[in-house]
């Protein structure tokens, strides 16, 4: 079994490396490798999953060097939930991919550059959540990052190569920031590997820990978009193609996520600056959902709504108990699939329309009722609508932070509350304008956005909508809904997971006891 734990990280990037040799020939081939890999690494990680949940963390060592020395991979329940999200999430969104590039013909840019892109970061993602080490964490940022240098300017736009330098500047300071990290890591403890982190540091001076944890906690809070390192967001990926954005938003900021949730369970339990965590955590919450709110374009909206719900999982972590951390790992879940299907969904819109803008939207409930109910059901289930899953993960984090009962707990809860009343809004407000009220053209849900601020709506003619780009849109919003008819075995198996990291145990002897035994110790 520990053979198969490295497949999700290795199997995308053998097909990349294909893909690159096939060139932009054999069209069908080329889409054939990309969804049977994404396939096989759906079925590896749901194996992995079940193995994890029953026998513990799984270790691999990488060139058959053991930790602390080699790099090493490992399974737990966290990184294994978080791979069978991931992986499932890809493979709709490369199904998209692959059907809206042949129904356009790839009038923009060829799919040859696409499909390597797009695997090289699934490669990255794997990684990230898979690896026992923070310099091939630093690796895993990078693969995901130059396959997404690539997918946000694709098709070389003026606005998407604007959009990209903003990211691209973003991504290298952080980037920086994190070899900084690494370094002074290393000064202080000897080792890279997380495992042995979680010994040593608790030995190092409390202005030492302080240090460290503060460079790295700035590195992954720009990566997850955490206020006041978020303003770069909103502006990067409205403009990339629907499906780079929709996996933008799904999982990229989730590495981040991922990243503080091992920190701070990890290797700094409890410490001081879960403080500081709450009052990012509130600051996070409001500034991105009275961005939300003002917004009249849907890719805008929707950026700003994801900024404002990491602010939920920062919170589930900021306070430092298995009911908190059971909470941020079911949000995080949860938010993957909600907000991923939010954006194919608005893709589909403007391949309808020709717009997002909801001023120059309307009447699209009758012209395209399907569309209409693809939208407004993860709209509501990020707005938190009960039994919905969002609401689910958001109750457990409301409970978590009463059970607290510290004054900024309970501030953070009264954050937590207005942001979901202020999500809602803005979700209906959009809703109403694009698809409820009539249409400011003459023939319903067909309007043009201009590139002269007329103000005035013009037809639009658009191409028939292929069945798969429903469909693939469609089973995300399924599978999110899922979660609310499977939130028991969901919320359970989060809570696990949660223990399993506050409890540290597992992980290190899982890492470093299968070492030792190598090694005749």
């Amino acid at each position: 079994m520990e053979s198969l734990i490295s497949l999700p990280v290795l199997l995308p990037l053998l097909a990349a490396g294909l893909k690159l040799a096939i060139g932009v020939r054999l069209r069908r081939l080329q889409s054939l490798i990309s969804i049977g890999t994404l396939v096989i690494v759906v079925v590896v990680s749901v194996r992995l999953l079940i193995e994890a949940d029953t026998r513990g963390p799984l270790v691999t060592d990488l060139g058959g060097w053991g930790a602390p020395i080699g790099i090493c991979l490992v399974a737990d329940r966290l990184s294994t939930l978080m791979l069978v999200v991931s992986s499932a999430v890809t493979l709709c969104v490369m199904i998209y991919a692959v059907t809206s590039a042949y129904a356009d013909q790839e009038l923009t840019a060829p799919m040859g550059i696409f499909h390597p892109a797009f695997l090289v970061m699934v490669a990255g993602v794997t990684d990230a959540f898979l690896t026992g080490d923070l310099f091939n964490l630093f690796v895993a940022f990078e693969m995901l990052l130059s396959g997404s240098y690539v997918l946000l300017t694709f098709g070389g736009t003026q606005s998407r190569i604007r959009a990209g330098a903003t990211y691209t500047v973003m991504a290298l300071t952080s980037s920086m920031l994190f070899l900084i990290a690494l370094a002074v890591t290393y000064a202080a403890t000897g080792t890279l590997s997380i495992a042995q982190l979680a010994e040593r540091f608790a030995t190092l001076p409390m202005h030492v820990q302080l240090l460290v944890e503060l460079t790295l906690l700035l590195v992954f809070a720009i990566k997850a978009a955490m206020f006041p390192l978020s303003a770069w967001l909103p502006d990067s990926y409205p403009t990339a193609p629907t499906p780079a954005t929709a996996v933008f938003a799904g999982l990229l900021t989730k590495v981040g996520v991922y990243s503080v949730i091992r920190l701070e369970a990890l290797l700094f339990p409890g410490g001081p600056v879960s403080t500081m965590l709450m009052w990012v955590a509130l600051a996070t919450m409001l500034t991105g959902v009275f961005g939300a709110v003002a917004q009249t374009d849907i890719k805008r909206m929707l950026s700003f709504t994801l900024v404002s719900h990491i602010g939920y999982m920062v919170f589930g972590v900021a306070l430092s108990t298995v009911l908190g951390l059971a909470g941020a790992i079911f949000y995080v879940v949860h938010h993957i699939t909600v907000q991923t299907s939010l954006f194919l969904v608005t893709g589909l819109i403007e391949r309808r329309t020709g717009t997002t803008s909801v001023d120059r939207l309307g009447g699209l409930m009758t012209a395209a009722p399907l569309l209409a109910v693809l939208f407004f059901v993860p709209a509501m289930n990020l707005s938190g609508i009960p039994p919905m899953s969002g609401f689910l993960g958001k109750l457990v984090l409301v409970q978590a932070g009463v059970a607290d009962g510290s004054p900024l707990a309970l501030t953070l809860v009264a954050g937590g509350l207005v942001t979901s009343l202020l999500t809602l809004y803005a979700m209906v407000k959009t809703w109403g304008k694009a698809f409820w009220r009539e249409s400011p053209a003459e023939h319903p849900g067909l309007v043009v956005e201009s590139e002269e601020a007329t103000g005035e709506a013009a037809i639009v003619t658009t191409a028939a909508m292929p069945a798969l780009l429903l469909g693939s849109a469609a089973a995300l919003v399924a599978l999110a809904l899922s979660f609310t008819v499977l939130a028991g075995p969901l919320s359970s198996l989060a809570a696990r997971a949660a223990g399993e990291l506050m409890a540290r145990e597992p992980y290190i002897s899982a890492v470093l006891g299968r070492t030792i035994t190598g090694s005749g110790s």
